[in-house]
């Protein structure tokens, strides 16, 4: 049997698993459109807060993905449900790309940079980022304001290699504030997959997670009891000595999910 018999839902990462920048993983494409093509049902997930729904759709449909955008997820849309629900025209302060500020703004909350005013503080990916930010951000959660982050990953895959994303900031403010972070709503929290069982009602023992980190894509799967496949085409994972952070499966990529044969194990 091949890998992918076995399953009838799938999670897919975006960034590193089925594209690196801007370029598509050779196979992505044909893998995920058969698997479709066979009643699979998919959704892809992201932690990345630079894009919005809509950006990530248009770039999987120009590169020939057969999707629809109800079938993508982003950190983003995850807390930006939250706060809508919870924070009403608070004041927030974002360490984030215009974009991301946007979208929050959006959903009823408003964007200040104001130390004494700043009731929640947003952290995520960030290329814009600078000291006066962080000075902000930490005073304000000085001051008592909510801390929270989009995602907790430590840097995001680029073409050439990788940046520094949300986790180095996150680190940094918990030991300027000596405060630790109270909620992140992207993989692996539970936020993320609640909204996922809203888009796909799945089986749990009949999913498989396909990701590149093991921190956020794995940790998801070993959480919630969901098998996991682990690929090499996005971030380098570094061992930190835990064990209990292991794939089910390791592939070379997202490809192999149509010729990785299960008696090979």
């Amino acid at each position: 049997m091949k890998l992918y018999q076995k399953y009838k839902y799938f999670i897919f990462d975006l960034d590193g698993t089925v594209y690196r920048g801007n370029k598509i993983i050779p196979g992505a494409a044909e893998t995920i459109n058969q698997l479709k093509s066979c009643g699979k049902k998919v959704v892809f997930v992201s932690n990345k807060t630079t894009g919005n729904s809509y950006d990530y759709f248009n770039f999987l449909l120009r590169n020939h993905i057969t999707i629809s955008p109800d079938e993508i997820i982003t950190s983003t849309a995850v807390i930006k449900n939250y706060l809508s629900k919870n924070f009403f025209n608070k004041n927030f302060f974002a360490v984030a790309e215009q974009k991301f500020i946007d979208e929050i703004s959006e959903a009823g909350l408003v964007y200040s940079s104001d130390k004494s005013e700043i009731e929640i503080v947003i952290i995520t990916l960030d290329r814009t980022f600078n000291f006066d930010k962080l000075e902000i951000a930490a005073e304000a959660i000085g001051n008592g304001a909510k801390f929270f982050a989009a995602n907790i990953d430590d840097t995001c895959p680029v073409e050439n290699g990788e940046v520094l994303d949300a986790g180095s900031v996150i680190s940094a403010l918990e030991k300027r504030t000596k405060r630790k972070l109270e909620l992140h709503f992207g993989k692996p929290s539970e936020f993320m997959i609640k909204e996922i069982k809203r888009r796909i009602e799945f089986e749990t023992d009949k999913t498989l997670i396909v990701g590149d980190r093991l921190e956020t894509d794995i940790a998801m799967g070993i959480n919630f009891g969901i098998d996991t496949a682990l690929v090499t085409t996005g971030i380098k994972n570094i061992s930190n000595g835990n064990g209990a952070i292991s794939p089910t499966y390791q592939l070379n990529s997202i490809a192999d999910l149509l010729t990785f044969s299960l008696s090979s194990m």
